[in-house]
């Protein structure tokens, strides 16, 4: 499968919602909460949701008092989301690696390890650069990331999961560069196989892509408690970083 389409079929899919669909809401509500406490964003503020899927991370900060944007580069994601639009809560069909013609933001997120999905570095710049273009001075970059180190020490290689009926067979490896899951399972009488790829990228990687495009990285955590981020423990990497003058 191409590298430039893999995210968007797979992403598009029904299937990938029902593969995924026990997300843990009350961890993503009070992350947010915690989140935007610790970060003293202003009632108000104008955030990006950057890589929103069906919206749960907008729909919970515009509840927050804040004025969102969901942006994804599913249309089918986007569409469901816009069931949720009101006033101060919008979503668009948006590639990350291109900026939103005349919008500028306080902040922006991009959760759930919703970054490095490009077989260059050269595309994880340009998506900085993007989000760089597009924020206000001192504004805020917000970046969930996994765990790099704490990933592929836990990588299961095989495993199979029934959901709703259907057997989804799922294979892990890591490439040196990339870790990738293959996913193969039949539906009604249909063989289908996607591939989720994503870079392996550490602390060290992102800290580069940020200070050479102006941002300087100003806390790192490693949990949705926002405490301190361990490579050897932590389960994910939160980086935010601040917009220089």
């Amino acid at each position: 499968m191409e590298e430039k389409s893999w995210f968007k079929d797979w992403f598009d899919t029904k299937y990938y919602h029902l593969l995924y669909q026990h997300r843990d809401e009350n961890e993503a509500e009070n992350f947010i909460k915690t989140l935007t406490h610790f970060l003293q964003l202003k009632k108000g503020s104008r955030i990006l949701d950057l890589a929103c899927g069906k919206g749960r991370h907008s729909v919970i900060l515009n509840k927050l008092g804040f004025e969102v944007l969901g942006a994804d580069l599913s249309e089918n994601s986007i569409q469901e989301s816009k069931k949720f639009e009101k006033d101060g809560l919008s979503f668009m069909v948006q590639d990350m690696r291109e900026t939103i013609p005349h919008k500028t933001f306080d902040a922006v997120f991009n959760l759930f390890t919703s970054f490095g999905y490009f077989n260059d570095m050269s595309d994880n710049e340009k998506v900085i650069h993007s989000v760089f273009e597009m924020l206000e001075t001192n504004g805020i970059l917000v970046i969930d990331f996994m765990n790099v180190h704490r990933v592929l020490e836990k990588m299961v290689a095989e495993e199979s999961k029934e959901i709703s009926g259907i057997k989804f067979e799922l294979e892990r490896k890591f490439t040196g560069s990339h870790i990738i899951k293959e996913i193969s399972f039949e539906d009604d009488g249909q063989s289908y196989f996607f591939q989720e790829k994503v870079q392996a990228l550490t602390k060290q990687d992102f800290e580069t892509l940020l200070s050479q495009r102006g941002f300087s990285l100003i806390h790192t955590f490693g949990d949705y408690g926002l405490n301190t981020f361990d490579k050897n423990i932590s389960d994910r990497l939160i980086l935010i970083a601040r917009k220089n003058d």
